[in-house]
């Protein structure tokens, strides 16, 4: 902005939004830069060769993704040792092919790629000092003068490695209650205080399964039958009664389900200890919305037995499973 005018002005706009059901509460104000190329400089993980991956290209302040995959040739990797880290020689080499593709700034590229290879060998170790999944710096702007500005970043921490910076997640935590924000899905956030994997959805059919795979199949079967899942929501494996009470209460938090599908598999998880849970939580929660069950594995006819006893008929297969709770969920059933 030229003016405080117009900058407050910009700010009012920005708190007036609404983004994705989330109200802007604050605004994050930066000093203008005077900005002669735009460069991108990150850390990701490479899941196929189990390391991280350095990725440099002169055409930041764009979607990464969408530079590799029109104009690849503009993308620079690196695949440091994982014990030694990126070297210096190595992080100037991958600073002078990103740069390569930019013939305004060839001429500069020996004193670029010095402080390229400085950031690039600081922004590892951050990566991982943090157990980081992703650590980006886009843009990073190049001033007329020569600096290298960090003018936006991301970071994004393997969650299996949390616990080990909980400094990191109070000090997020102490930001968003000052300004009122948080860019968490309410749901989510406590699912994540409860202790289970679950990823709310814009559906109406909830959805419980006991491993990752299984479950992601409960939402294909939702799907194919023509159902829009609510939820993604693990219990794993070894689920008791108490699990399974505590993710179909998660699931019925969300207004929009309309009734919930349960796919159990039996292996360290036991039919029946699930089924007392489901039991349980029906009537102390006082649940009137349709339950399908579908158990198979260990005690499955115990399991089965408890839920037709207790009024709660358990589906024989998936697919007849996700079938019956669509069409119990659909638009006017009852």
């Amino acid at each position: 902005m030229a003016t405080p005018e117009e900058a407050r002005r910009e700010a009012q706009r920005i708190l007036s939004m609404d983004i994705r059901g989330y109200p802007v509460r604050s605004v994050w104000c930066e000093t203008g830069l005077d900005i002669e190329a735009e460069l991108y400089l990150g850390i990701t993980l490479d899941r196929d060769r189990r390391r991280l991956v350095v990725i440099f290209s002169a055409a930041g302040g764009m979607d990464i993704e969408q530079v590799a995959a029109e104009t690849p040739e503009r993308i620079a990797k690196l695949w440091p040792d994982p014990f030694a880290g990126p070297l210096s020689f190595e992080m100037r080499e991958l600073a002078f092919n990103g740069l390569s593709h930019a013939p305004q700034l060839r001429a500069r590229a020996g004193v670029l790629a010095s402080g390229l290879a400085s950031a690039g060998r600081a922004l590892y170790g951050l990566a991982v000092s943090l157990d980081a999944l992703t650590c980006e710096i886009n843009p990073l702007v190049l001033t007329p003068s020569g600096a290298l500005v960090a003018a936006d970043g991301k970071l994004e921490i393997d969650e299996n490695a949390e616990y080990r910076h909980r400094d990191v997640a109070a000090e997020i935590a102490a930001d968003q209650s000052a300004d009122g924000s948080s860019g968490e899905d309410p749901f989510e956030a406590e699912a994540r205080r409860r202790g289970l994997t679950y990823v709310h959805l814009d559906g109406t059919v909830g959805c419980i399964g006991n491993g990752a795979g299984l479950t992601m199949n409960t939402l294909d079967l939702v799907k194919q039958q023509g159902g829009e899942p609510a939820n993604f929501l693990d219990i794993g494996g070894g689920a008791n009664a108490e699990k399974a009470r505590n993710a179909l209460e998660m699931v019925l938090l969300d207004p929009n389900v309309r009734g919930v599908f349960i796919n159990i598999f039996g292996g360290i998880t036991r039919g029946d200890e699930v089924a007392r849970g489901i039991i349980a939580a029906r009537d102390e929660l006082h649940i009137t919305k349709p339950l399908v069950v579908r158990m198979t594995g260990t005690k499955e006819e115990e399991g089965r037995a408890l839920l037709q006893r207790a009024g709660i008929v358990p589906a024989t297969s998936a697919m007849e499973a996700a079938r019956t709770i669509v069409e119990l969920t659909k638009d006017g059933a009852r």
